[in-house]
């Protein structure tokens, strides 16, 4: 019997048939699964905090409503096809077996909810760098197009025992344990891809192309998701270890644990003082900055996070977080909008994260054995993986957003895009003005800008003036 229900989020293996463990085995691991799956599927809650700080206060509800319905639409989705073409019995391509988990054996149910959550991660990294100017109705197909094929398909080359990455050649399987090339991977090309056939923002670069700051409304909101999102990527990363069966498990996941940590310390420490201590930039303390670092670095180990010592984590994390802000400083020179900087943390890291991965894993890194043939072949193996998973994604998504371009549905008018998307589209703003109280004269919720709302009432002048201009 096919062992792909089981072996879906990791590279670990048992030394028996998984299918032949015990009751009380499954039952562990079971549970293990359900309860870190609980903890990633919190991590939108992470995503939704971070994107409705980083927009304007107009597009508040459209923002949060995305990252609700990227659950919605990967669970119906990721439930009717996306599994059984990641993990279902096929050929080295694409699984066929599991639609809508018909004859799933039981035991697989906790594996399927764990990487549900996996691909519906995959899809809300790209909400962010597509914010403010989308069509709602383009999210929906795009979310669903991700969860359904674009992530199922690269995850069953990489993680599926029949996959061809997974098979791989003598001496070399692909590598990456949780998700470097494969969330991280997909989910920041497809945002790149997303963001080139969107353009940028209006008022986003000036007519020489230089960038303006158009900045989100509400920083606490920031500080709040990226807190969260540490906490449920570490836990995506734990949650990718399959033995908790055994007498040396638990040092081993601890391990993941504490990779994850020290990756992000690193991110975020080396990010932080780049911006503050660069000449050419704003010589700041930016807490922006230092969450982005964080999550950068975290999201780098998991492709090695279970095969590597703490101080290469720490050195990982720290270099992720140097390559960030080239990322992010290349992004603004070819005049790409990201709002979320999601290109420079993600796509960044499942990069430089398969590239550490075969540099300082301690069995097989170059590192080690820089002399070793085969340490050699399993870093050709992986990057060669890496290349065909952004080829598939930049491919795929590209024929998707181009689609939905030629067809009018892609981007918003330009008449909604300044007046925000939370009325004309949802009819629920974020701030309703009506909450203030009486005194400033609006009587209408969609007569104005709906981003003078992060100005709360006041008897100050400037801020009387600043809305009698937005008004006007």
């Amino acid at each position: 019997m096919s062992t792909s229900g089981i072996l879906i989020a990791s590279n670990v293996t048992s030394t028996k048939n998984p299918w032949q463990l015990n009751t009380l085995e499954y039952n562990v691991i079971g549970i293990f699964h359900i309860v870190t799956g609980l903890i990633v599927f919190f991590m939108q809650t992470g995503f939704a905090f971070l994107e409705a700080g980083s927009v304007r206060s107009k597009n508040t509800t459209n923002i949060l409503i995305k990252n609700v319905v990227d659950m919605l639409i990967g669970a119906i989705s990721y439930w009717a096809v996306g599994y059984a073409f990641a993990f279902g019995d096929g050929n080295t391509f694409i699984g066929t077996k599991y639609f809508l988990l018909i004859n799933l054996p039981g035991p697989g149910y906790s594996f399927w909810w764990c990487n549900y959550v996996y691909a519906a991660t995959a899809a809300s990294i790209v909400s962010g760098a597509v914010a403010e100017r989308i069509k709602f109705t383009s999210y929906l197909v795009y979310s669903a197009v991700i969860t359904s094929f674009i992530y199922p398909i690269a995850s069953h080359w990489a993680w599926d025992p029949h996959g061809w990455l997974m098979i791989g050649v003598p001496g070399a399987s692909y590598q990456d344990f949780s998700g470097s090339s494969l969330i991280h991977g997909v989910g920041g090309m497809c945002a790149l891809i997303g963001a080139l056939f969107l353009g940028p923002r209006l008022g986003r670069f000036d007519k020489n192309g230089n960038p303006k700051n158009l900045p989100g409304h509400t920083v606490p909101f920031v500080a709040l998701g990226g807190f969260i999102l540490a906490f449920g990527l570490i836990t995506f990363n734990v949650s990718s270890y399959f033995r908790v069966n055994g007498s040396l498990d638990a040092p081993k996941i601890a391990l993941i644990g504490i990779n994850s940590i020290l990756a992000g310390s690193g991110g975020a420490i080396v990010a932080l003082f780049t911006k503050r201590l660069h000449p050419k930039l704003s010589n700041h303390w930016s807490l922006l900055t230092c969450i982005n670092g964080l999550i950068t670095g975290i999201a780098s180990v998991c492709a090695s996070c279970n095969s590597i010592y703490p101080w290469a984590a720490l050195l990982i994390g720290a270099i992720a977080g140097l390559t960030f802000m080239v990322w992010s400083w290349a992004i603004l020179k070819f005049r790409i909008d990201d709002p979320l900087d999601a290109i420079s943390v993600h796509l960044n890291a499942g990069i430089w994260g398969m590239i550490a991965q075969s540099l300082f894993n301690f069995k097989t890194g170059l590192f080690y054995r820089h002399m070793d043939k085969t340490s050699w072949l399993q870093f050709g193996w992986n990057m060669l993986g890496l290349l065909a998973i952004l080829t598939w994604t930049s491919a795929t998504s590209g024929l998707m957003f181009l689609i939905l371009k030629k067809t009018g549905y892609l981007r918003v008018s330009e008449e909604i895009e300044i007046k925000g998307l939370d009325v004309p589209i949802h009819g629920e703003p974020a701030y309703p003005r009506i909450s203030y109280g009486s005194g400033w004269g609006i009587e209408s919720d969609v007569e104005m800008d709906t981003s003078v709302l992060m100005l709360l009432p006041s008897d100050n002048e400037d801020n009387e003036a600043r809305v009698v201009k937005s008004q006007n």
